[in-house]
C-alpha cells in the first residue's frame, strides 16, 4: 500500500449519511483490513507503520457513529 488513499475509506460526512447496516459494514471491512496491517507489521512487511494507527482510529469512529444511529 502507498498511502492513506489506497485503503477506500470513506469521509465521515459520507458515513453519517449511511445507513446503519452500511455503517456496520464499513466497519468490519475496515476491521479487516486492520488485522491484515497488523499482520503485516508484525513480519516485519509493512513500511508505512503510520497506516496502523490511522486505521485503528477510522474504525473507532465508525464504532461511535454506530452507536449514535442505534
Amino acid at each position: 500500500m502507498k498511502d492513506i488513499k489506497d485503503l477506500n475509506i470513506k469521509k465521515l460526512d459520507t458515513v453519517r449519511k449511511l445507513s446503519l447496516e452500511k455503517v456496520l459494514e464499513e466497519a468490519k471491512n475496515a476491521q479487516r483490513t486492520l488485522f491484515t496491517l497488523r499482520m503485516k507489521l508484525r513480519l516485519g512487511e509493512l513500511k508505512q507503520t503510520h497506516l496502523v494507527k490511522f486505521l485503528r482510529k477510522y474504525v473507532a469512529q465508525l464504532k461511535t457513529i454506530a452507536t449514535n444511529k442505534s
